[in-house]
């Protein structure tokens, strides 16, 4: 998606659909197992899904107020509008066309998805069994009319559709007349497939896994919904709501309350998608949109099964690991495994973890550990998103029964989250949790954990800092950083920061850490000042950057002044990235590189040269207004000698990808790196390498140890 070539930024949500696209291209790659390739398939289609309600949805919103104001691409909400659905129908061809040649080839290998028409006699006589026994008794259709209240139809949940004749009205005071008298009335009625309900139903067969979608089932015999009448049409359909809602925060006297009706509110959002089958006729299509005010060019006609991120419970499917990535276990270094306690470990050295290649349990531990400790007597900690059962809650909460002094900031804006986490700050507050929703105004999104001991020498602190979120589930998926120290000045700074959030104070200055919204984006604009300056005088300048996205214009023009003095600035960005790279007299020593592939980039590392003394940092921050002007989020500078390598590390070896990186051109294309080496490099099968050496180095380096043999003292020496 190209924008206009006089502007110097791209547009942010055509950038992002880019790398949707770069996601989708991973769905098609031949070279990966089939049900990875599904499974990348079904993510394309569960980020389209939030996509459309919280940034298309937002803009329908500004379009509808007359908001003209141009983007930094040049671009107004409805030029935006307009070039996203466009773009957003050609990607849906593409998905279908591939979920098409992936439901073939999956077919070959025993996975095969049953059509009404291809059943045998036992098949149909089962689907007509799961029908009445479990469907029939369930499942209730209703009409749908432009009636005052219209029934409220639930986001993103399958729906099948029926279009019938009109009969008799027998609640009616009158017969049912004719509102054309060319065309006999027509109703439409509508059977939600509720969320509970098995969308894959196997089906009897006599090998490999066979099974029929729900829907298909329901159409073989929804007549006997509509006993006595003729079924005109029968389609699936599924509606996206506009999510993009907030609380206001400044009459809000209680925020729980007030983010449990905006959930509520969500459920009545305007309709910004309507998808439905090929099938479906232009008259039936046309009421639906009439009935349900939904704009016609947010109508997207599919040829395969609505909702293609439900596929992701089929990429789990047992039996069939050939078609999967080959397990890697998370890693765990011999000396945090034999270790008696996490918090003794840390006592001697600092600990920098590279998720998921090494696992996530240590910071688990860290927790739990903490919890039981008797010498332990306060924890902090800061959560975004959390797992359904997540052992760190559980933690904070055997904690402060056991009389631990713990406070836990609980973000309850965490978009999509909200719900899960009012639970959580409910369970909490129950147990004695010292709770606070956040910080007022502001989304709370660092990541950090402080345990205080009492220890001979005094009050001892010990804290991890993290890139990702406080989740044992997506951080076997999340490349992401911990970094666990009980450094005094770290230390201090996490105390300072945790202190100004729950205390609604102005911080002081810190020590060495920054926080957003206040100091993070200036130092940010300092560091790359300060290499811009030193390129003027000649010195070797460089930046190197690793994050999720770039949007934020004063880091761009920053970062296109330092291009311009001659800073070599090597971007990984997985997503987003409004910066126009390679262009001439603007950003000519400017790369960008995106990483798509087994695992979902989402570390944030920034390296600055410094005179040849590099000065690195570990983020929870992207370059994007919302994370540095309207977010808290920390800055922490890493200056501990092996875990500066580590990171260093982790910086080149995803510039060597090859395998799993594209490069953004000036036009705004994105295209898959090519090498003239013979030998691809995975960045992700590198680093597993490196991980599992770690492990098994010191097995190798352990000394042999010598064992003389013993005269058994039972028996005579014999002269």
């Amino acid at each position: 998606m190209k924008t206009k070539a006089s502007y110097d930024f791209f547009n942010r949500e055509l950038s992002w659909l880019e790398f949707n696209d770069r996601v989708l291209q991973c769905s098609t790659n031949k070279d990966l197992p089939l049900l990875e390739r599904l499974k990348f398939l079904s993510i394309t289609g569960s980020n389209l899904d939030e996509f459309f309600m919280v940034r298309v949805g937002g803009l329908q919103m500004l379009v509808s107020k007359g908001i003209t104001k141009k983007d930094n691409a040049g671009l107004r909400p409805r030029d935006q509008l307009e070039a996203i659905l466009s773009c957003c129908n050609a990607m849906t061809k593409r998905q279908y066309d591939c979920q098409l040649e992936l439901e073939k080839s999956l077919a070959k290998e025993g996975i095969l998805r049953l059509l009404p028409e291809e059943l045998t006699g036992d098949q149909s006589r089962h689907a007509e069994h799961v029908f009445e026994n479990d469907l029939l008794p369930i499942l209730s259709p209703m009409v749908l009319s432009a009636s005052p209240h219209p029934p409220l139809l639930v986001n993103r949940m399958l729906y099948c559709v029926v279009r019938l004749t009109a009969p008799q009205d027998p609640f009616a005071p009158k017969p049912a007349v004719e509102l054309n008298k060319k065309l006999p009335l027509r109703r439409i009625a509508i059977i939600p497939i509720g969320k509970n309900l098995t969308r894959f139903l196997s089906m009897p067969a006599g090998g490999g896994y066979q099974f029929m979608l729900i829907e298909d089932i329901v159409a073989m015999f929804v007549h006997r919904f509509f006993p006595g009448e003729k079924i005109i049409e029968f389609a699936t359909m599924r509606l996206t709501r506009n999510a993009d809602m907030s609380v206001r925060e400044d009459g809000a006297h209680d925020l729980l309350s007030e983010m449990e009706a905006v959930i509520d509110a969500r459920k009545h959002g305007d309709y910004v998608r309507l998808e439905i089958g090929k099938s479906a006729s232009d008259s039936l299509i046309s009421s639906l949109t009439s009935v349900l005010s939904v704009p016609a060019n947010a109508v997207f006609k599919v040829s395969g099964p609505l909702d293609l991120s439900a596929y992701m419970r089929m990429s789990d499917l047992a039996g069939y690991d050939k078609l999967r990535y080959k397990p890697w276990p998370p890693q765990t270094a011999p000396a945090i495994k034999s270790a008696a306690s996490m918090l003794s470990l840390i006592a001697k050295q600092d600990i920098l973890l590279f998720h998921p290649y090494e696992s996530f349990d240590p910071v688990v531990r860290f927790v739990q550990e903490a919890s039981i400790d008797p010498n332990v007597v306060a924890i902090k900690q800061i959560l975004y998103r959390t797992s359904k059962k997540s052992p760190l809650v559980a933690a904070l909460i055997a904690a402060a029964q056991a009389g631990k002094y713990v406070t836990a900031v609980v973000e309850l804006k965490a978009r999509f989250d909200e719900e899960r986490n009012i639970e959580w700050a409910k369970e909490l507050e129950d147990a004695g949790v010292q709770v606070i929703y956040g910080v007022k105004g502001l989304k709370t999104h660092a990541k950090v954990c402080i345990v205080i001991r009492r220890e001979a020498a005094g009050l001892v602190r010990y804290v991890h800092f993290g890139t990702g979120n406080y989740n044992e589930i997506t951080a076997c998926i999340y490349s992401d950083t911990s970094y666990l120290t009980c450094n005094e000045d770290l230390c201090a700074d996490a105390s300072s920061f945790f202190n100004c959030i729950t205390g609604n104070s102005q911080p002081n200055s810190y020590r060495k850490i920054e926080a957003a919204p206040i100091g993070m984006k200036d130092r940010i604009l300092e560091l790359i000042e300060a290499e811009t300056e030193r390129c003027r005088q000649g010195q070797k300048a460089f930046i190197r950057a690793k994050m999720n996205s770039l949007t934020h214009p004063e880091i761009i023009d920053a970062l296109y002044k330092a291009s311009r003095a001659g800073v070599s600035i090597k971007l990984n960005i997985r997503g987003i990235c409004c910066l126009r790279p390679g262009v001439k007299g603007l950003s000519e020593t400017i790369s960008v590189k995106s990483i798509v592939g087994r695992f979902l980039e989402h570390a944030r590392i920034l390296c600055f040269a410094n005179g040849g003394k590099e000065k690195l940092f570990i983020c929870t921050a992207d370059w994007m207004q919302r994370n540095l002007d309207k977010r808290v989020e920390l800055l922490v500078p890493i200056d501990e000698k092996s875990s500066r390598a580590r990171l260093l590390q982790i910086l080149d070896l995803c510039d060597s990808d090859t395998k799993n990186s594209w490069n953004l051109h000036e036009d705004g294309t994105w295209k898959h790196c090519e090498t003239s080496l013979k030998k691809e490099y995975d960045c992700h099968a590198l680093f597993y390498a490196d991980s599992c050496e770690s492990v098994e180095k010191p097995k190798r380096l352990k000394r042999t140890g010598f064992e003389a043999h013993k005269p058994n003292s039972s028996r005579r020496l014999r002269g």
